[in-house]
């Protein structure tokens, strides 16, 4: 398996020119087939495409849990994932989307489609999940050799759980999804973690994975602050150590502190 990384000679200028070796992320075309009929062909990164694959599928509702999964198979190359269902009656959607992400993203998911707003009980204080953020970040291996991926990460209010790296921020929250279900890991009533935009196709993977927590280092967007406030889910932009935009439902993030007397 690729770990990710490509090196190259590069010239590069510092007070000077000089020729050095280089590394940059990875990146290449993963094609999704379903029953042998393709379903989707994705721009990521080639590492942990079973992962990819099965957490794509679950995020588009097309399966819901690995009963559903006969055998999954990665080819040589890595271009392509075969997966084959328990069921042959699987058609394939045939309203395809293309997200606003970067990686080529698709989605076949419809978001005026009425989802069920998310119950949940957990809570977190806003300087712990900050200090979450901050040791996703710390543990992302990819991202400290290139400084050109995406993180996500699954936790709960204590703990990193599952963390994921990839040249989309789409494809994270697909293969976190795929993690939990190769590793039997419940992603409900979890937090999700990421260093990438926020946009309504992840906040609708997150919804769908059952995560009434979202938090970022940058911002949201307007269908995601909507949705999550439709959804009952908790979003969160921008977190940084001493300071973070709740765009909706700041109730789960508990504090001592009263609003307005902050630093």
């Amino acid at each position: 398996m690729s770990d990710g990384i490509v090196t190259f000679t590069l010239d590069e200028f510092h007070q000077g020119w000089s020729t050095v070796e280089g590394e940059v992320i990875e990146e290449g075309f993963v094609s999704i087939f379903v029953n042998g009929e393709e379903l989707a062909t994705v721009m990521c990164s080639p590492r942990e495409q079973d992962r990819f694959a099965l957490g794509f599928l679950c995020n588009e509702g097309i399966i819901q849990s690995l009963d559903e999964v006969h055998a999954v198979h990665v080819c040589p190359s890595g271009a392509c994932v075969d997966v084959w269902l328990t069921r042959w009656d699987f058609v394939r959607p045939t309203r395809l989307i293309l997200t606003s992400g970067c990686g080529g993203g698709v989605t076949f998911d419809d978001l005026s489609k009425a989802m069920e707003p998310l119950e949940s009980t957990i809570t977190i204080t806003p300087q712990k999940l900050a200090a979450l953020l901050i040791e996703m970040q710390q543990r992302a291996t990819l991202y400290a050799r290139s400084r050109g991926v995406h993180t996500a990460a699954l936790a709960d209010s204590e703990k990193l759980i599952v963390l994921t790296e990839d040249v989309g921020r789409h494809n994270t929250i697909d293969k976190l999804r795929g993690a939990c279900l190769l590793e039997q890991i419940d992603p409900r009533d979890k937090i999700l973690l990421c260093t990438g935009r926020i946009s309504s196709e992840m906040i609708n993977k997150a919804a769908r994975m059952g995560c009434p927590i979202v938090a970022s280092r940058t911002s949201p967007t307007s269908m995601s602050v909507q949705l999550a406030r439709q959804w009952n889910m908790t979003l969160a932009g921008y977190v940084r150590r001493e300071q973070m935009k709740v765009y909706a439902h700041p109730e789960r993030l508990r504090s001592e502190i009263a609003k307005g007397n902050g630093p």
